[in-house]
């Protein structure tokens, strides 16, 4: 199993090594043809709308959203659940549009308002450790959505079928747990497509 990091900006090299722990092997995604070579792909945090700008560039929008259209998983975290959602507060465009859902950007405050939890993640038994960086939080679901975490009656992290996404950077702490529920996710649907 090889689940891609997509490598325009944020913490790759942390993510990769959370994958690795899984099992699986993490991979640096530069280029849209490296796309084909991985079964699921993980949209790390960063700044949202340079992380945009760059996708559009280099023709990761429309790839990724054909990635996405095959089944394949994406994950996406704090910035990089902004690029995967629908709306964006403040009617500011969406990147991908992916999930069905409305994200407010930097809603926990700036920089040094940046804080470590312990959080309850549905489908992982014990809480997850949690750090959060000017992280953004889910203001709005659609119906298709499952929501597997609260912060403060907040949503953080939530589920679409085999879009994940979460407000916080899971690659920042030696806790895997959440890359392995992504893993598992990237497992049923390679199952599935066979």
């Amino acid at each position: 199993m090889r689940i891609g990091v997509l490598a325009l900006q944020g913490a790759v090299t942390e993510h990769i090594a959370s994958i690795e722990k899984t099992g699986a092997q993490g991979l640096p995604i530069k280029r849209v043809e490296e796309l084909d070579g991985v079964d699921g792909l993980i949209i790390p945090g960063g700044e949202s709308t340079t992380i945009g700008k760059l996708m559009r560039k280099y023709g990761f929008i429309e790839a990724i959203r054909a990635f996405a259209d095959q089944g394949k998983p994406i994950f996406g975290t704090c910035a990089g659940m902004i690029v995967l959602a629908k709306r964006i507060a403040g009617d500011e465009a969406g990147h991908l549009e992916l999930m069905d859902i409305t994200v407010a950007r930097n809603a926990f405050g700036r920089q040094r308002e940046s804080f470590e939890c312990d959080l309850e993640i549905k489908g992982i038994a014990d809480p997850v450790r949690a750090v959060f960086i000017r992280a953004p939080l889910i203001e709005e679901v659609g119906p298709d959505i499952e929501v597997l975490t609260l912060y403060k009656d907040e949503i953080v992290t939530a589920r679409q079928g085999h879009l994940l996404a979460c407000s916080f950077h899971p690659e920042l702490t030696d806790d895997y747990r959440l890359h392995q529920y992504f893993a598992d996710m990237v497992e049923d649907s390679m199952t599935a497509n066979l």
